[in-house]
């Protein structure tokens, strides 16, 4: 049986449905969808697209950190845009948060997210 423990941290958005923020079983984190809310107030952060993709990594780093890890730790990353000629943005910022080497990455367009949100992620993490 694995060793399951649900990850918690009040540096990042609380869930706003049946959800943990992540849940690590052995040294495998699985973070949930992370959106541009800002943890404090629960609203979403104001300002453009750049601006949004920031907020979601800064959510995601709190998560990392909560589960013992950091956005290094991260070996998939899976990103969400409404607009994928958002797609260069997302590239330019990602390289500001990350080192070399890189995690594997899907991007992809859906037709909308929660809130009505421009970007959502989620992310595996292995903690060594």
């Amino acid at each position: 049986m694995t060793n399951k423990s649900i990850i918690e941290t009040e540096n990042a958005p609380q869930a706003i449905g049946p959800y943990s923020q992540a849940v690590k079983a052995g040294d495998t984190v699985y973070i949930s969808g992370q959106i541009p809310l800002v943890p404090e107030t629960m609203e979403l952060i104001q300002g453009d697209f750049a601006a949004n993709t920031r907020q979601v990594f800064d959510n995601l780093k709190a998560v990392c950190v909560a589960s013992g890890g950091s956005l290094q730790d991260i070996v998939k990353l899976n990103i969400y845009m409404i607009d994928l000629a958002n797609f260069a943005v997302v590239n330019e910022i990602m390289a500001t948060y990350f080192q070399k080497p890189y995690p594997a990455r899907a991007a992809m367009a859906v037709a909308a997210l929660p809130k009505d949100v421009p970007i959502e992620m989620e992310a595996v993490m292995v903690l060594t």
